[in-house]
């Protein structure tokens, strides 16, 4: 019997918990964003707010390559990064093409396109209810505990950091030994098929979503020149510009090459990611003032 009342005990107070927590996540929830312990669930945490919260106004797709575009790097509040490390730009494209409603702009890499499509991430974001109910409760108490150890900067506080950041030199770390084996990887792999594929893809999505109200930009981030280069490099940039030779379909960036850093050759330093977006901003502001 004294094992009974404790189980009746614990479960009365587990139920108590849950309800604290749903009411936590009806007043709290949607401003509360979870940790990312990994980057695939850094990619659900992301999405799952992108299914929660209004739609934003501007949306970005792609690879690993945009992925390292932080949110806070860009000044538009109303901006959402939906790229997926390790991913294609257009798993994100048809998820963002799935819903309902869709922002105003869309802007797609086009740098890697050699991955398919995870058609697991799209069916699953593509229902109305991504997340399940059971655990949105649970999650929101936990961003809550998290918030409170650790709270986020404001808006003036990540601009200073960022403009600090900026204002130093370029990195003088090595990278000839990542940038050559990038290189190597980029010369032994042939993205043809798969990379004609998504630009036909991306053909047909970007029709449906204009149709439906939205302006899509492709738009590339620079390699380092060894990499830029290289065989895969070399494919996917004639694929996708033999798919979408008008210039106006393109966002052009003008950055200073030489500012811009990659650890690897392939993917921005922390201050070069900041140059870009700041970059990508201004040509945006540009294009939308025509």
């Amino acid at each position: 019997m004294s094992a009974i009342r404790w189980f009746l005990s614990c479960a009365v107070t587990a139920a108590i918990l849950l309800i604290a927590c749903g009411f936590a996540t009806a007043r709290f929830g949607g401003g509360l964003q979870m940790p990312a312990t990994t980057t695939r669930d850094g990619t659900l945490i992301t999405l799952n707010r992108y299914m929660r919260e209004p739609v934003p106004d501007i949306v970005l797709v792609g690879s690993s390559v945009a992925f390292r575009f932080k949110e806070e790097y860009f000044a538009a509040p109303r901006l959402r990064n939906l790229a997926l490390a390790g991913g294609s730009p257009v798993t994100g494209l048809e998820i963002v093409a799935s819903r309902p409603r869709i922002p105003s702009v869309i802007l797609v890499e086009a740098n890697v396109l050699s991955r398919p499509t995870d058609t697991e991430l799209v069916e699953r974001y593509s229902r109305e209810n991504a997340e399940p109910l059971f655990f949105r409760p649970l999650r929101a108490a936990v961003a809550a505990y998290e918030n409170t150890r650790h709270m986020p900067m404001t808006n003036e506080q990540v601009a200073a950091a960022l403009a600090r950041l900026v204002a130093q030199p370029p990195s003088d770390f090595d990278s000839r030994v990542y940038t050559e084996r990038a290189v190597r990887e980029f010369n032994a792999e042939d993205p043809s098929a798969t990379a004609a594929a998504n630009a036909r893809r991306i053909g047909e999505l970007i029709v449906d979503l204009e149709r439906r109200g939205a302006q899509v930009l492709l738009f590339e981030q620079p390699f380092s020149l060894p990499v830029e280069a290289a065989h895969a490099a070399v494919v996917t940039r004639n694929i996708i510009h033999a798919a979408f030779p008008d210039p106006a379909r393109w966002l052009k960036i003008d950055v200073d090459r030489s500012e811009l850093r990659w650890p690897d050759g392939v993917h921005l330093d922390e201050r070069s990611a900041v140059i870009f977006t700041r970059s990508m901003e201004r040509a945006l502001a540009i294009r939308r003032s025509r």
